[in-house]
């Protein structure tokens, strides 16, 4: 269900690319090459979330699972959740790097 929701919204994304770039409003990059930059940022962000909210799902788990137990490492268990949060950070910091070469 998600490929084909990823599929869909893909589409839709060159399709209006490929109407701003007819349409000249893009002009400083063949269209293909416009096409193909926004769809690397969208699935890096994208990906790096969805990969993001999977570490954090398992990490988060497990650290209200060993706070309950000792309370005293609830520090440690927050940076482990920040270390899974970092994912989607990365995965941003990609897309912002590929948009700006386009």
């Amino acid at each position: 269900f998600v490929l084909v929701v990823i599929a869909a919204f893909s589409t839709l994304c060159m399709s209006a690319v490929n109407a701003q770039v007819e349409g000249g409003a893009v002009s400083s990059a063949p269209s293909g090459d416009i096409k193909w930059a926004f769809l690397a940022a969208a699935l890096s962000t994208g990906l790096g979330c969805l990969g993001a909210g999977v570490a954090v799902a398992y990490v988060g788990a497990a650290a209200v699972g060993a706070v309950a137990e000792k309370p005293q490492i609830a520090g440690r268990a927050l940076i482990f959740v920040g270390l899974a949060e970092g994912i989607a950070i990365y995965g941003l910091i990609v897309a912002i790097m590929i948009l700006g070469k386009v």
